[in-house]
């Protein structure tokens, strides 16, 4: 137990991105974590003290309603991680689960289902987010929901492309030989031996939601009952000359969280790709 704590370990600290990318996952999860501890403010409460600059009393100032901006980004970070992790989460099962079965099975299953992901890689997906949120509802729920049912194509083709070529490899041969289901072979030895590169793949889909969710708020359609760093954003957008702290901070942090998604994703393929290492 302990070596191969030891050998993650020096795994990590061998590939520079992973180990920076998993630092700034770990300092941004316990920001959410402790988020009463470290705001210095209720995001909700409404001051007198509007557009207010950064000062000691409110460290990345106040936006137009008195609240204090350093407490909502704070507290934004437990919503967008909520949404990213549980978004990329049922992306990844319903993209894992469908390239499976295409390219495990094949023939015509392989056609309709490669069909279907084409059509759903043609259409605007944002702007299909955007109508299927303003029929239902903008709660939280909702748009984690529709954000995880329509970016799962890419892991869906990722799958596919692994379980084509697992299919052929001689222990699922075997395993066909000695009487086991199909559906045994799928869940048994095509999915966990394909599933590393989707798990890299899915690194990259937090950051992808983040940022949709983030894309929702800006332009009106975020919950409004949850602090998130879009909402910021979109309040913050009318006070930008004035106010340009508002903004700016909220941005950053979606930039830092993005990085270091995008960092870890990076690492993980340098692990899972070693030809990558060689170029390097």
């Amino acid at each position: 137990m302990i070596e191969s704590f030891q050998q993650i370990l020096k795994t990590i600290n061998s590939i520079k991105e992973l180990k920076v990318g998993i630092i700034l996952l770990m300092i941004l999860i316990g920001i959410a974590i402790f988020a009463p501890l470290i705001a210095t403010h209720d995001p909700y409460v409404l001051n007198d003290e509007m557009i207010a600059k950064p000062s000691s009393k409110y460290i990345f100032g106040t936006d137009g309603l008195g609240r204090d901006v350093f407490s909502m980004v704070v507290y934004g970070s437990r919503t967008s991680l909520k949404i990213g992790i549980i978004a990329a989460a049922i992306s990844s099962v319903i993209g894992t689960l469908i390239g499976g079965v295409a390219g495990y099975i094949g023939g015509k299953v392989d056609k309709v289902i490669s069909e279907i992901i084409n059509m759903f890689l043609m259409l605007p997906t944002f702007f299909l987010i955007l109508i299927v949120v303003a029929i239902y509802g903008s709660s939280l729920t909702n748009i984690i929901i529709v954000i995880g049912i329509t970016s799962w194509t890419g892991t869906a083709r990722l799958m596919r492309a692994q379980a084509i070529s697992l299919r052929e490899r001689t222990f699922i041969k075997s395993a066909k030989t000695i009487g086991e289901s199909e559906m045994g072979i799928l869940f048994r030895h095509i999915i966990p031996n394909g599933i590393f590169p989707i798990i890299a793949d899915s690194t990259m889909s937090v950051s992808s939601a983040i940022l949709s969710e983030a894309g929702l708020s800006f332009i009106g359609l975020g919950d409004p009952n949850v602090v998130s760093w879009g909402q910021i954003i979109a309040h913050g957008k009318g006070y930008l000359l004035r106010g340009w702290w508002i903004c700016t901070f909220s941005g950053l942090a979606i930039v830092f969280t993005v990085i270091s998604f995008y960092l870890i994703g990076e690492g993980m393929n340098h692990i899972l790709s070693p030809k990558l290492n060689k170029i390097k």
